[in-house]
């Protein structure tokens, strides 16, 4: 169960970053040369927050029956001062629940909004804010402070 969740959210992460960097160009796009907001725009800001609402799913499925995690939370006074263990027990979980409630927060800003400017203003805001925490708390390949693969096998 373990590793398929691990390897469903690693490959649901490139879905949410490929959808966040279509909305948010969308969005800049929008305000920045005055477009009309179309039902494309929309379908773009539902499809994003559903796909990242499905990897918060995956990932707390993930923090449920991950060894690191049941480490992180079973000794956590040592385990708070082990960087890798702290970073999937603590800081990783609490950025990517910030950030999908930023996405979240600004995705029902934009829904509500009549204006066209400022429904793409709002999505271009808040979209690029939350992808701002997803990219800082991803342990990325190439980090120096936390590394995982970029992508797992099933």
């Amino acid at each position: 169960m373990y590793s398929i969740l691990l390897a469903l959210h690693s490959l649901i992460r490139w879905l949410v970053l490929l959808s966040l960097l279509l909305a948010i160009c969308l969005a800049w796009r929008g305000w920045l040369l005055g477009k009309k907001y179309t039902s494309v725009n929309d379908q773009v800001r539902v499809i994003t927050t559903t796909i990242a609402h499905i990897q918060l799913l995956a990932g707390l499925g993930l923090y449920v029956v991950s060894p690191i995690v049941r480490y992180f939370l079973n000794h956590f006074n040592l385990a708070v001062h082990e960087r890798q263990v702290r970073f999937f027990g603590m800081e990783h979980v609490t950025m990517m629940l910030i950030a999908i409630v930023v996405l979240s927060i600004g995705s029902a800003k934009a829904k509500r909004i009549t204006n066209d400017s400022d429904k793409f203003k709002t999505m271009a805001i808040w979209f690029t804010v939350g992808l701002l925490i997803i990219l800082s708390s991803i342990p990325w390949s190439f980090s120096p402070l936390i590394s995982r693969p970029n992508f797992r096998p099933f």
